[in-house]
């Protein structure tokens, strides 16, 4: 691999074990793990590769299940060259690097609202972006402009959150894009210690009543229309349920959990158990939240 990759400014690791990098701490390596530098050197890269390589982007990891065979090609992971944050005017710019709680703490320094959703979700705006992240009654259209995003080809463009084509947990952009940094409102303005009270209303309420000190995803399934997913699950008795080493959540069941010895094999197949069970007894098709990625 080291013979038809670009020379880069960041750095290249082989056979990286995805396990490390993602929060249900299962999964088989990526052939490649690539950090870039910088903006300029991600645009060098995907220029410079060969066409024919497959490229996918991993953030924290959060709400996602990386396969037992793992991946192949380039995985790209942006570090610190895409993590700046800061405030201009009546915005808030934010690197695709950066965590979502992190954001929402500067905005709340600066007495900015609408940003303390962002603190209870364990990923970065990349991530957010990618899937429309939100709770308690927020999601990240809501308070996006534009981001910016570089093609497979090195392309750097800029996207309206309308030409995003948002809908629920979903970014619509037909096209394979890397993002790489985003633009949101900041001009709703409180007091500071106000938005620090709400943020921290919604982290307890996170810790009541999710295994939040588990190795989980995350929320697995989308809610359907007009309905809980979690409320389907426990319908059907899922609610504990277990398979090899992975189980439901005793204490929100729609997360899967990783119990100490589960292979990404016993997690997914136990999430289609009970996506079975649901459309056969409910007849109700939940959907992943969670993005599975690799080879079975």
């Amino acid at each position: 691999m080291l013979d038809i990759l670009p020379q880069v400014r960041g750095r290249y690791t082989f056979d990286d074990l995805l396990s490390k990098h993602v929060w249900f701490r299962v999964g088989g390596a990526a052939d490649v793990m690539f950090r870039p530098a910088d903006l300029d050197d991600l645009i060098f890269f995907l220029k410079e590769k060969p066409s024919d390589l497959e490229v996918l982007t991993l953030g924290m990891g959060s709400n996602v299940l990386i396969r037992d065979k793992g991946l192949k090609g380039v995985v790209v992971r942006l570090a610190r060259g895409f993590a700046e944050c800061y405030i201009q005017e009546d915005k808030l710019i934010a690197g695709a690097g950066t965590l979502d709680r992190n954001v929402a703490f500067m905005a709340a320094k600066a007495g900015i609202s609408g940003f303390e959703f962002l603190a209870t979700i364990p990923g970065t705006i990349g991530g957010a972006l990618k899937m429309n992240a939100g709770c308690y009654d927020s999601e990240i259209k809501d308070i996006l402009l534009w981001v910016k995003a570089v093609d497979l080809q090195g392309n750097l463009k800029t996207y309206t959150v309308e030409e995003l084509n948002y809908s629920y947990r979903k970014c619509g952009l037909t096209e394979r894009v890397i993002f790489v940094e985003a633009c949101f409102k900041a001009s709703e303005h409180k007091p500071a210690k106000e938005i620090y009270e709400k943020i921290e209303k919604f982290l307890a309420q996170r810790e009541l009543t999710q295994p939040t000190r588990t190795k989980t995803g995350g929320s697995t399934f989308k809610n359907p229309e007009g309905k809980k997913a979690w409320e389907l699950i426990d319908q059907v008795g899922g609610r504990g349920l277990s398979f090899g080493g992975a189980c439901f959540s005793e204490k929100h069941c729609n997360f899967l959990i990783n119990t100490g010895t589960a292979t990404a094999a016993d997690i997914e197949t136990l999430g289609e158990l009970v996506r079975q069970r649901v459309f056969s007894q409910l007849g109700i098709e939940l959907q992943w939240e969670i993005m599975r990625l690799g080879e079975a």
